[in-house]
């Protein structure tokens, strides 16, 4: 069975239940205060119609009966015998208004005592009248002497009877008046005090449902209230206890829901600015990282392009050179198939061969130089190629080819040195050996053409170096100003991980005011330390020899502190020995190498 409760009404039921009751309470009080006063006004309508009018007729009564005493003894004591004719008229008129006031009265008396009285008062009033008449005729006849007698004989003991018993009906409903006053009184008093009790009663129950209908409705509005301020000053630990089924508990149910909401928006507020500070943390300073690592290898790279460049003029000279070696060893070839048609003037010629070979050992001696320094740089391009890593692969295998023609070359131009120091001594002993002529041209015609074909091949691969060392040059110049451009990128996509960062810790501030069930507060956010940039390793000494390029990064990258470049040589390991015979026999500066 479901019990009745004003606690789980709605407020307007509540209002109108307490003004429903407040209503009924002042109808009844106004019924009680109304059936009161008609009970009053009854009284007092009932002691004018009956016991007043009693009193009035019983006092008329009387007054009659006193003037009409006065007359008759005024007769009787008089000599005047003309006085009772002069008195007839009223005495007549005297006796039929007490007749009436009789009847009158007659009609009035209900209860016994009064019937008692007035029937006693009846028999008097006859004894009364008759003395009267008595009287009244003896002074017609002229017999004042008699009248006189009557009057005090009879006349006078029945005036006073007469008058006492109208006195008592007088006196009783005077009594009856004042009863009738009395209960009117009492009526009032308790109509008045019932009033008054009632007022109170009613005021008392007024006041109780006023103070509870107050409390039940102001209780959740303060509490509502006092919810709203703590969720205003970012208390969400607050408590909501929601009573009843009314409108404040409806919205004591919807602060309830909300702070729900707001604590788990900002748990996962909280949660999600915590991840994202970490996050852009980490990416600043693996922004700032790679930032530093991005400068170190433009910076390497713009020292690998000048040492392309040094190379690449140097690889041009001895392409320069193997083109005059060339041609030289055709003007020779030239001239051994001369000498071998005119083997006859060999002896005449042979200081102009013996001159011819002293350029050549000279040229040779050039180019036996420039193989060497060929060799020097194609291995501190072999040097640099290994510690670019992967993207100087193919730059260590350009340089190894350069290298091994280089080796090529420096071998050739042994044999070259040789078979001149070989032709030098021929020509010194030329008169001894001009028997011998025929087959020593024949040899010396073999040996130019050899080293035409070797020249050939030398000058073929250094013009093949030289593209291949320009098409380097070129590949490392546009990686140059690719890793310019992606070091402009990490710096600013750095510059939007730092603002990221930032954007965080504001927001990870915002949401630290905020109290949660745990009573703590957010954890404020993180200072973010710069990671120390990276100390660039070691360049190449040919590096040195042109400055690098500035990197045009922004000015916050640059603020954080780099260590001096060192350029330190990097040690140079020994080449396998190559297998020729004239190499492996050789004492000069190819072995260092």
């Amino acid at each position: 069975m479901r019990v009745f409760s004003f606690a789980s009404r709605s407020i307007g039921q509540r209002l109108a239940g307490v003004l429903g009751l407040v209503l009924l309470i002042s109808f009844t009080g106004s019924s009680l205060g109304y059936w009161a006063l008609a009970q009053a006004a009854r009284e007092t309508r009932a002691m004018y119609t009956d016991s007043l009018a009693t009193e009035r007729l019983a006092s008329d009564w009387y007054r009659n009966i006193s003037a009409g005493v006065f007359r008759t003894t005024a007769i009787a004591a008089s000599s005047d015998s003309s006085l009772a004719d002069f008195f007839a008229a009223s005495a007549a008129e005297a006796s039929k208004q007490s007749s009436e006031l009789q009847k009158a009265l007659d009609e009035r008396m209900q209860s016994p005592a009064e019937r008692a009285a007035f029937d006693k008062l009846t028999e008097v009033r006859k004894d009364y009248i008759a003395a009267r008449d008595a009287i009244s005729a003896a002074r017609k006849a002229g017999d004042a002497d008699q009248a006189k007698q009557i009057l005090e004989t009879r006349f006078k003991p029945l005036a006073v009877s007469y008058q006492d018993n109208i006195k008592n009906i007088v006196q009783a409903q005077r009594d009856e008046l004042d009863a009738a006053a009395q209960r009117v009184e009492a009526a009032n008093s308790a109509a008045r005090t019932g009033l008054i009790v009632f007022a109170l009663c009613a005021l008392g129950v007024g006041g109780v449902l006023s103070a509870w209908l107050s409390r039940s409705i102001t209780r959740p509005l303060r509490e509502a209230g006092e919810v709203a301020d703590a969720i205003a000053r970012f208390d969400l630990t607050r408590p909501i206890t929601v009573r009843g089924q009314d409108e404040t508990s409806r919205l004591m149910q919807s602060l309830q829901t909300m702070q729900a909401a707001l604590l788990k928006l900002i748990g996962e507020v909280r949660g999600s600015t915590e991840s994202i500070s970490t996050a852009s943390t980490e990416i600043a300073v693996g922004n700032q990282d790679l930032s530093s690592r991005t400068e170190q290898t433009a910076a390497n790279l713009q020292q690998a392009a000048a040492s392309m460049t040094q190379l690449t003029g140097t690889v041009r000279q001895t392409a320069a050179a193997a083109s005059t070696a060339n041609q030289l060893a055709s003007s020779a070839t030239e001239v051994a198939q001369r000498g071998g048609r005119v083997v006859s003037e060999v002896v005449a010629t042979m200081e102009e061969i013996s001159h011819s070979s002293k350029k050549i050992n000279d040229i040779i001696g050039v180019i036996d130089g420039i193989a060497f320094q060929t060799n020097i740089l194609a291995l501190n391009a072999a040097v640099e190629a290994a510690r670019a890593g992967e993207q100087g692969r193919g730059f260590a295998v350009v340089a190894s080819e350069v290298r091994s023609l280089a080796q090529r070359s420096a071998g050739a131009a042994k044999e070259i040195k040789a078979l001149i120091g070989a032709s030098v001594e021929r020509v010194e002993s030329g008169t001894q050996l001009v028997q011998n002529a025929g087959a020593t041209m024949t040899e010396i015609v073999t040996s130019v053409q050899r080293v035409t074909d070797i020249i050939a091949e030398i000058s073929a691969a250094s013009h093949e170096q030289s593209d291949g060392i320009g098409q380097i040059n070129v590949a490392v110049t546009q990686l140059d100003d690719m890793t310019q451009q992606n070091a402009a990128l990490v710096e600013e996509s750095a510059a939007a991980a730092e603002s990221l960062r930032g954007q965080s810790g504001r927001l990870q501030e915002a949401i630290a005011v905020f109290r949660l069930h745990d009573g703590a507060k957010a954890p404020a956010p993180a200072a973010w330390v710069p990671a120390p940039a990276v100390k660039p390793r070691g360049v190449s000494p040919a590096a040195a020899v042109k400055p690098a390029l500035k990197s045009p990064l922004k000015a916050g990258v640059k603020a954080a502190a780099k260590p001096a470049v060192k350029v330190a040589a990097a040690p140079v390991g020994k080449p396998v020995p190559s297998p020729s015979p004239a190499a492996s026999g050789s004492t000069d500066d190819w072995e260092s190498f």
